[in-house]
């Protein structure tokens, strides 16, 4: 029997791996909610472009969010690739339809899994972690950074309702990049946040690509020093360390040097030239970023474990500021995140 698979939430990423999955024969529907790249990709197709290959324009059955309740069957798999800050509705939306023994997953940033598990039950809900670097400008069209053989993806099962059934989603997912199953997904999934917060805002608060704002003085230094706060947070929740990005254990048994190796890992072999984060993506269109859902959760994490985490609260001001009109993204911002960070 065929399995139906839903992607919520078809903005850059949702779209590229939803084209992924459609180009491999799976029975794919896509749901988003911008109107017109809704009605763009209904008319077009999803346009992929990448920095060496040709454009790759794929048919999808896509519907605008508005047209859930309309639909009759039920899917097998549902991936939820919506913000952070959109899990909980998202999975409310699409709940409806996931077969009885479905699964589904939150396929994004931030530690949305729980969010996710508490809507669908634990029985229902895999953990999974992205790193797949895409934008998207115009409807319909996503500039994908990151192709099929450069995306790197983790699954796992959050408890032992699921345990065995890791490869049901990893096999879809292997469609659209390389796919890890690991035994602690909660804890790679930290590990990301902990990339994350090292990279998408504070690159962001420079208005700059990922690759020229790492070596504007001062900021590789910064970046590690969010990024460690992270770790050390997420040690004292108690998350192991746990290599991701095809690392090895070997490459992260030093905890001093772990932020170290999963920066150097994350701009060799996923950051492109030109590339911009998801957060300044955002800013761009003048909408809210995942601040509050990555360097946002390490400050209040730290607050709970008394772990203090002053670049991480530096970030987040001045991401708000920003998100407030208050500033404007732009290198003039670092000497403000450096010395927010000392105080």
């Amino acid at each position: 029997m065929t399995q139906r698979i839903a992607v919520v939430g078809a903005g850059a990423n949702g779209a590229g791996v939803g084209a992924d999955l459609t180009r491999a024969g799976l029975d794919v529907t896509l749901i988003e909610q911008w109107p017109v790249h809704v009605e763009a990709m209904k008319a077009r197709g999803v346009r992929v472009e990448t920095d060496d290959a040709d454009p790759e324009i794929t048919p999808v059955r896509v519907h605008h969010v508005c047209e859930v309740a309309e639909l009759r069957d039920t899917f097998d798999v549902a991936l939820v690739l919506v913000k952070a800050y959109d899990t909980r509705w998202a999975t409310e939306l699409v709940l409806p339809r996931l077969a009885d023994d479905g699964l589904i997953a939150g396929v994004q940033n931030g530690m949305t899994a729980d969010d996710v598990s508490s809507l669908a039950g634990a029985r229902r809900t895999l953990g999974a972690v992205i790193e797949v670097s895409s934008t998207m400008y115009e409807p319909g069209v996503v500039h994908r950074h990151t192709p099929r053989d450069r995306s790197w993806f983790a699954v796992g099962s959050l408890g032992p309702e699921t345990r065995g059934r890791e490869e049901e989603l990893a096999g879809v997912l292997r469609h659209a990049g390389t796919v890890a199953v690991v035994d602690d997904i909660r804890a790679a999934k930290w590990m990301k946040l902990v990339s994350n917060a090292s990279v998408l805002v504070p690159t962001a608060a420079l208005g700059m690509p990922m690759a020229d704002a790492l070596v504007v003085p001062g900021m590789r230094e910064l970046m590690e020093r969010a990024g460690q706060e992270a770790l050390d947070v997420g040690r004292a929740l108690g998350h192991p360390i746990l290599p991701i990005f095809g690392l090895t254990a070997d490459d992260v048994a030093e905890p001093s040097t772990v932020v170290t190796t999963m920066l150097e890992t994350l701009y060799a072999g996923f950051v492109r030239p030109g590339a911009t984060t998801t957060v300044l993506q955002d800013w761009t269109k003048g909408r809210r970023s995942e601040a509050g859902d990555i360097n946002g959760v390490v400050v209040r994490a730290g607050a709970a474990t008394g772990i203090p985490t002053p670049v991480n609260a530096a970030i987040l001001d001045v991401a708000r500021r920003i998100e407030a009109g208050d500033l404007t993204p732009s290198p003039d911002n670092l000497p403000l995140l450096a010395t927010l960070a000392r105080d």
